[in-house]
């Protein structure tokens, strides 16, 4: 028997192959979406509206659906918020980024420490 085929028959076999991935989409966690509120859509309602007419940077808490689990993750983006797409029905930043409104869970910034909910 050639020395090839010699270390063939000891090379490692994958039985489970595909295994570690199965493994590791199970363990991965999502979150459920949090369902908002009348007055806490009213709030955001508010700030929204003034962060559009003060052009400072917020911060907006999303949630993103996951492609293959149900559920998603909470994410955070910040910058400027440039309008809202009434069509698409989403916060668009001035860096393009867009965002659905019905996937919105808070807008955070600065300009709103003295502001009265």
């Amino acid at each position: 028997m050639s020395m090839m085929n010699r270390a063939a028959q000891f090379a490692p076999f994958a039985a489970l192959s595909g295994h570690d991935s199965a493994i590791n989409e199970t363990s991965r966690l999502t979150s459920s979406m949090s369902e908002l509120s009348d007055d806490e859509v009213v709030r955001l309602n508010k700030r929204l509206y003034h962060a559009i007419q003060l052009r400072t940077a917020v911060t907006v808490t999303y949630f993103v659906r996951d492609d293959r689990k149900s559920g998603g993750k909470y994410m955070t983006a910040k910058g400027i918020i440039k309008k809202i797409d009434e069509y698409e029905e989403s916060i668009i930043f001035t860096d393009n980024l867009s965002i659905p409104l019905a996937d919105v869970l808070s807008i955070d910034g600065d300009i709103f420490n003295d502001f009265d909910d």
